[in-house]
Order: C-alpha cells, then structure tokens, then sequence
C-alpha cells in the first residue's frame, strides 16, 4: 500500500500539526521534508501540489490538500478517527471553531511572534504580543472549565492549537500567567504516541 505523502518543513508548527496527529492515532505519512531556504516550494513541480507555495501538503493518490486544518479533517474522516473528528453536530460545530481559531487568533499572536524571533519575518511584533495576550487569555478562561478545547476528550481542534500554544515561548510569549493552558499543555504532552516539534 502505498503511504499518503506529507510534504513537510520540520520547524513549521504548520506541519507539525499533522505529524502530532498522526503520531498520535498511529496513521503513517511518508514525510518528505520541502527545503523552503532552497525555494524548493517555489519549483514548478511543488506549485502544481499548492499553488499558494506554502507547505505543509498531502498527497494521497489522486488526491492533494494543502491546507493543515483540511488535512486533519481528511486524515480523521479517512481513517475512521471519529474519537477525534466527532460526528454530532454540536461537537463537530465546536471542534470546527477551533480549528478557525488556530488559523486566525493564534496564527496571529503566538505564531507571528515565533515567526519574528526565530526567522526574522517582516511583522509588527508589538501587535503580535498584543494579540497573544488576548488570545491566551481567553483560551485560559475557556480551559478552566474544561480539559480539551471541544469535547470531554482530545480533538483534531486540540491538535490543530497546540503546537503554536505550546511553542510559544519561542516568540518570547510567555506562558506562566495561564495555568490552565499550561496544564493542557501538558496533557498533551503525556497523550500516547505524542511527538515533539522538531526544529
């Protein structure tokens, strides 16, 4: 049988959101690393795959997705992961949320922070900060009261918000007024299976 492709950039919390998933359901990618300081992303051939020439992508067969949150939801709908892609309405609702959320507020707190301290990307650091400190603190709020994101168990949702939640000390965000993101975190962390960002 031949294995799904995942064209991957080990740093990039994008991907890593697959790769966790994966690790974590025990579905198996054949990981094939995009050097994007090369341009490999920018060749005729990877512009076929994605013509927004960004990684991460997945090509199973005929068929190809390029987008991180889209490539959890086929992964999970493919592979009969219903723990982590519910079927009811309410909870798909709630996980489909959060999946919004990591593309937007943490995408633009945590993330662009990262991506300004570790890569040097051409972004306003001051309303990155900012917008972290709203965004994990309503995320804090939210998980006071509850132990995942979207359901009494883990989701693609919390797949899709962790790595840059978890990675953002890396922007100089720190996390020690959140407890309760922290200790999320951490439950994320001890799931079986988990794998680290690599860098």
């Amino acid at each position: 049988m031949t294995l799904p492709i995942l064209y991957n950039c080990p740093p990039s919390g994008n991907c890593y959101k697959v790769r966790l998933f994966a690790a974590l359901t025990g579905i198996e990618l054949d990981i094939q690393d995009v050097d994007l300081v090369a341009g490999a992303h920018k060749t005729a051939a990877f512009t076929a795959l994605n013509p927004w020439q960004q990684v991460p992508v997945l090509q199973d067969g005929e068929t190809v997705i390029w987008d991180s949150q889209a490539i959890l939801v086929y992964l999970a709908e493919k592979y009969g992961k219903t723990d982590w892609w519910p079927a009811d309405p309410a909870t798909r609702a709630a996980v489909i949320e959060w999946l919004s959320v990591s593309v937007n507020e943490i995408q633009h707190g945590p993330a662009d922070a990262r991506l300004v301290k570790l890569f040097d990307y051409p972004l306003r650091y001051d309303d990155a900060v900012r917008n972290s400190q709203r965004t994990l603190k309503v995320i804090d709020q939210h998980l006071s009261t509850q132990k995942w994101l979207s359901a009494d168990r883990p989701t693609i949702a919390d797949c899709a918000a962790y790595p840059y939640l978890a990675l953002a000390p890396e922007g100089d965000i720190a996390l020690d007024p959140y407890p309760s993101l922290r200790r999320w975190i951490d439950n994320m962390e001890k799931l079986p299976g988990y794998v680290p960002v690599d860098h």
